[in-house]
């Protein structure tokens, strides 16, 4: 019992040192690591090792999961980038066990020192979250110190040495036994350590061990899974698609574990907990290779599954604005923000249904769009209301500068609705009148209409990370638009005077309205602009 005992406050501690290290990551560096994901994810190569690498930092690559997740239900990154983005995580995760199965104990001590220094004596809240993450790493390695000399005495345990005997003839068992661990444990890392810390007392066999790990990895994805089940389709397909990359694969090497196991110990003889994480790493990177260049298909396969919700009516509710966090600025903030892209979904798909209503000889996705028009207006109503009760608090400068960009951002939003109601009744009256375009009017609205929604996109990402590199191409793509609308124009009267254009201007009047629409998207980069030269005066200045 006392045996028992040691090793589960010894992972627990190493629990709670990675918990420590994740934390302490996140709050030195949080935003920068949103500007990373937001700016490399682009195409899955650099989403890849975008993933590989904020795992390896993070140590968790659920945390990696939740982070990507949040951006995909914002659509801030697409479907197939995001899927390699956990695909370098989950080799993140075993890169972190390969150098924690090097025994550094002996740096321990000095890590928690630094460490405690840093969190003390920080003149900075960077310093003091660098500080929590050096101390957790300290308590990771002498946790696995702890580990390793807690489980010696198991050798000696027959009841122990029976159950894994039992389980060497039930390998599906004993990967449903430490999927379930694993998931109580939150970590996969932390159970790979354990099964390599088991592995080299003998106490279980090189075979079994590598079943565990099959059985690690499953469990790994499982707290991601339940994390983004009501975070939207979105997020829940990253997850989802993760956990059966995993699963898949798992059933496919099931079967050759001792072949496997035969291979690993050609090179090695003695060194069986090696082989754990050479097993564990191989593996990972066994799925990257196969599945990394499929992840668009994998998506497209999971999204008829998880289809898109079909949404109610009530979608002008508000979703996170929680009075209760008034008090609270800095959560209060997260909450205005997280509703304010709520109500740039909403405005996105408004304008997204523009074209739709533009073609259709109905005029009922018009009284749509009109519909959701009034829905944005009561959801922007609710956002500066509780801004104002927030503005009442006592705000840090910072926080009142992030505060009047969000007002600036909803208020952009609800005049970019109100052009789109205008669009709307227009498309109303040329189904009214039975207005017929002509392709090429109608070939410049698709191109001009395609760019603003880009740059749309592009806006809701401004607006998230804050990314200088993406306000200067937001910019381009305003100038883009402009140049788009001025030759649209042109085009239009250098068909009149060739007696080939349309006789009515509707086509000239929507694309007007569209470039209005971008004017006022792309007004969410130039506060971020003027603190960049502002940035940039005072380093000149000194």
């Amino acid at each position: 019992m006392h045996t028992l005992i040691s090793i589960l406050g010894a992972v627990s501690l190493l629990l709670f040192g990675m918990e420590m290290v994740k934390q302490g990551i996140i709050g030195a560096f949080g935003n920068d690591l949103k500007r990373i994901i937001s700016r490399f994810t682009r195409n899955k190569s650099s989403a890849f090792a975008v993933g590989l690498g904020i795992t390896s930092i993070l140590q968790s690559s659920t945390a990696t999961a939740l982070l990507i997740s949040s951006f995909a239900s914002r659509s801030l990154i697409a479907g197939a980038p995001a899927l390699a983005v956990m695909l370098g995580a989950d080799i993140g995760t075993t890169l972190v066990a390969q150098v924690l199965s090097i025994d550094l104990s002996w740096l321990s001590p000095a890590l928690i020192l630094i460490g405690l220094i840093f969190h003390r004596r920080g003149t900075t809240e960077t310093f003091k979250h660098v500080g929590m993450a050096l101390i957790g790493l300290g308590l990771m390695l002498l946790s696995l110190k702890l580990i390793g000399s807690s489980t010696g005495p198991l050798r000696e345990a027959a009841v122990l040495q029976e159950l894994f005997h039992a389980l060497e003839d039930e390998r599906v068992l004993a990967m449903m036994l430490i999927i379930f661990l694993t998931w109580i444990s939150h970590s996969s890392i932390a159970m790979i350590l354990l099964i390599m810390s088991l592995a080299a007392s003998a106490i279980i066999s090189p075979q079994l061990s590598l079943v565990l790990v099959l059985g690690a990895n499953i469990g790994g994805t499982i707290p991601a899974v339940i994390a983004t089940l009501n975070k939207g389709s979105q997020a829940l397909r990253i997850t989802v698609s993760n956990s059966c990359f995993k699963v898949i694969s798992c059933l496919m090497v099931l079967p050759f574990i001792d072949a496997i196991s035969g291979l690993l110990s050609t090179y090695d003889t003695t060194d069986v907990a090696r082989h754990v994480v050479d097993f564990h790493t191989i593996f990972n990177i066994a799925i990257a290779a196969v599945f990394l260049p499929l992840t668009g298909h994998a998506y497209k396969i999971v999204k008829r599954y998880i289809p898109d919700p079909v949404k109610a009516a009530n979608i002008e509710e508000s979703r996170y604005l929680n009075v209760k966090l008034i008090s609270t600025p800095s959560m209060a903030i997260d909450c205005v923000m997280r509703e304010t892209m709520h109500m740039a979904e909403m405005v996105y798909t408004m304008i997204g249904n523009c074209l739709p209503a533009l073609t259709s000889d109905s005029s009922e996705p018009s009284r749509e769009l009109m519909k959701m028009e009034r829905a944005v207006d009561r959801l922007h109503s609710e956002i500066s209301k509780y801004v104002t009760k927030l503005g009442r608090q006592d705000l840090k400068s910072e926080q009142l500068s992030q505060t009047n960009r969000i007002l600036a951002f909803s208020l952009n939003l609800e005049h970019s609705a109100d052009i789109t109601e205008n669009i709307a009744e227009m498309t109303q009256k040329k189904v009214e009148n039975k207005v017929i375009l002509s392709d090429d009017g109608l070939a410049d609205i698709v191109t001009i209409h395609e760019t603003v929604l880009n740059n749309f996109h592009l806006a809701m990402r401004v607006f998230s990370t804050q990314d200088i590199d993406l306000v200067h191409e937001l910019l381009a793509g305003k100038r883009q638009v402009k140049k788009l609308t001025e030759q649209a124009s042109q085009d239009h009267l250098n068909r009149l005077h060739d007696g080939s254009g349309d006789n009515n201007m509707l086509h000239l009047d929507i694309i007007r309205e569209l470039n209005r629409i971008n004017w006022h998207i792309t007004g969410v980069a130039y506060p971020l602009l003027e603190l960049e030269r502002n940035k940039d005066l005072e380093t000149d200045k000194a």
